[in-house]
């Protein structure tokens, strides 16, 4: 699989509601997530595989649906940069929208690490 189809597979994974130890199948075990300050995360995030698994399942109780538009990508050896909207509904109906650029290094057919960089929308 390309690293783009990669990258896609996880979100409409996360679109469908998996998280926590159903996503480690989209992973390699020394897989990390980079997060670029932004509003939710003012001084960045680094978070090794278990983290992200944990964060997911976090993520999913606040949650009721997410939605990952991707707008462009391209591939660049094993990684994927992908141009996105993430549109995100909390339980109490309001929506948070951030435009996102992303890229997703991968390996032997896994993602190996993913760094975001997210601008919210105001909120």
């Amino acid at each position: 699989m390309n690293p783009v189809d990669l990258a896609t597979s996880l979100h409409r994974a996360l679109e469908a509601g998996e998280s926590g130890p159903a996503l480690r199948r989209h992973f390699a075990a020394d897989a990390v997530t980079v997060e670029r300050p932004n509003l939710i995360k003012p001084n960045g995030a680094r978070s090794p595989l278990e983290e992200m698994l944990a964060n997911s399942e976090k993520g999913t109780g606040l949650l009721s649906r997410q939605k990952y538009d991707v707008h462009s990508a391209l591939v660049s050896g094993d990684t994927a940069i992908l141009r996105l909207t993430w549109t995100g509904t909390l339980r109490d109906g309001r929506e948070l929208v951030a435009h996102i650029a992303q890229f997703v290094d991968t390996r032997d057919g896994l993602i190996s690490a993913i760094e975001t960089y997210d601008c919210y929308e105001p909120f």
